[in-house]
């Protein structure tokens, strides 16, 4: 093949390949975020959603509790934010990769939550603290379960 002939079927699989990563980042479902009027933790989750690609939409209410109960988020998973995502729900600083997960693999549930604020979960950094390691549980009308677990926003693999 001709040097011209390759470098030209080179370029069209590379453009091929930046059109299938540009369509699907742009595929990402939003996610629409309630919060606090107030809450700066929740903020800086709106943005490590925002690097990691989702496009978000904010409500801010200074009462969520009606949202959890309508959205069915048990008491004892219940954090700061509530979020939905493309018929899921995510409750408090839950990872943008466990949500990817969640997207991609579809299991019966409602959806994930990370209870709590756990030092060094997305949006609860502490500079000079060490991040916790802490669990993204899933939940649904058959129970609760494990999803993932992290320290920080990096996923510990078993």
């Amino acid at each position: 093949m001709p040097y011209l002939a390759r470098r030209t079927v080179v370029f069209g699989f590379a453009v091929a390949a930046v059109g299938v990563a540009v369509r699907g980042a742009a595929a990402a479902p939003l996610i629409v975020v309630n919060k606090d009027p107030s809450c700066g933790c929740c903020s800086i989750w709106v943005e490590h959603l925002r690097g990691a690609g989702f496009g978000t939409q904010i409500h801010e209410s200074s009462d969520l509790e009606p949202l959890k109960r309508r959205l069915g988020i048990p008491a004892i998973l219940e954090s700061c934010h509530t979020a939905e995502i493309d018929g899921f729900v995510i409750e408090g600083h839950v990872p943008a990769s466990a949500i990817r997960r969640l997207l991609t693999e579809r299991p019966a549930a409602i959806g994930l939550a990370v209870p709590g604020m756990p030092i060094g979960s997305p949006g609860m950094e502490v500079p000079g603290t060490p991040n916790e390691i802490y669990e993204v549980v899933l939940f649904g009308p058959t129970g609760q379960r494990v999803f993932a677990r992290y320290r920080g926003a990096w996923e510990i693999k078993s």
